[in-house]
C-alpha cells in the first residue's frame, strides 16, 4: 500500500521513524564537525604562520642591518664611494621574505658628535603614514653613526589587523645599529 492511502496515524509514525533515523544517523557528522571547526582552525593556523613570517623578517632585518653597518663602521662604504642606492641594494640583496624591497625599504644613516645626541626624526606621522626624511651620512673615521632601516610589511590576513601600525593595514618593521666608526683611511692609528 502506498503512503498516500495510509491514515494520519500511520503517516505520523513513519515521520517519527524517519526523524529518529535522521537524528541518530552519524554518516555526515564528521563533515558537519569539520565545517564548524575547520574554518577557525585554519584561520588560526594561517595567523600563526603570518606572525612567524613577520618575526622571522624582523630578525632577518636586524641581522642584515648589523652586517651592513659593518660596511660603514670599517670604512668600506666610504672608501668605495657607496651611495645610498648601492647601500639599499646591498641590504635588499641580503634580505629574505620581503616583497618589493626597493619600494618599501627606507634607509636613514646619520652621524653624531656623541652617543648622548643620538636621535632621528619620527618614522611615522600621527596618521600612520611613513615619513620619508631619510639621509645618508656614513661619516668619517671616529664619527658616531646611527643606521636605521625600516620597511612597510603588508599584513595579508584580515584577522591580524591588530598587528598593523600603519595607515592601510601594514606593519612598520625597523632595525637600528649605533656605533663609532673605526679608524680607517688616513686616520689609521700609528704605533
Amino acid at each position: 500500500m502506498s503512503e498516500q492511502h495510509r491514515g494520519p496515524a500511520c503517516r505520523a509514525r513513519l515521520s517519527r521513524r524517519r526523524w529518529s533515523r535522521f537524528a541518530h544517523a552519524e554518516s555526515g557528522a564528521t563533515a558537519v564537525e569539520f565545517a564548524l571547526l575547520g574554518v577557525p582552525f585554519f584561520a588560526l593556523l594561517y595567523a600563526m604562520i603570518e606572525v612567524s613570517i613577520l618575526y622571522f623578517a624582523t630578525a632577518n632585518l636586524d641581522s642584515v642591518v648589523s652586517e651592513a653597518g659593518r660596511l660603514i663602521r670599517t670604512g668600506q662604504a666610504q672608501s668605495s664611494g657607496m651611495t645610498e642606492a648601492q647601500f639599499k641594494d646591498y641590504i635588499c640583496g641580503e634580505l629574505t621574505l620581503i616583497s618589493n624591497c626597493q619600494e618599501n625599504l627606507r634607509i636613514d644613516v646619520r652621524n653624531f658628535t656623541s652617543f648622548n645626541n643620538l636621535s632621528y626624526p619620527p618614522l611615522v606621522d600621527e596618521n600612520g603614514n611613513i615619513v620619508d626624511t631619510t639621509v645618508f651620512q656614513p661619516g668619517v673615521a671616529g664619527d658616531i653613526v646611527l643606521v636605521n632601516v625600516y620597511y612597510s610589511y603588508g599584513i595579508v590576513s584580515p584577522g591580524m589587523v591588530g598587528l598593523s601600525n600603519l595607515e592601510g593595514g601594514g606593519r612598520l618593521v625597523a632595525a637600528a645599529a649605533a656605533f663609532r666608526n673605526e679608524p680607517f683611511g688616513n686616520n689609521l692609528p700609528t704605533s
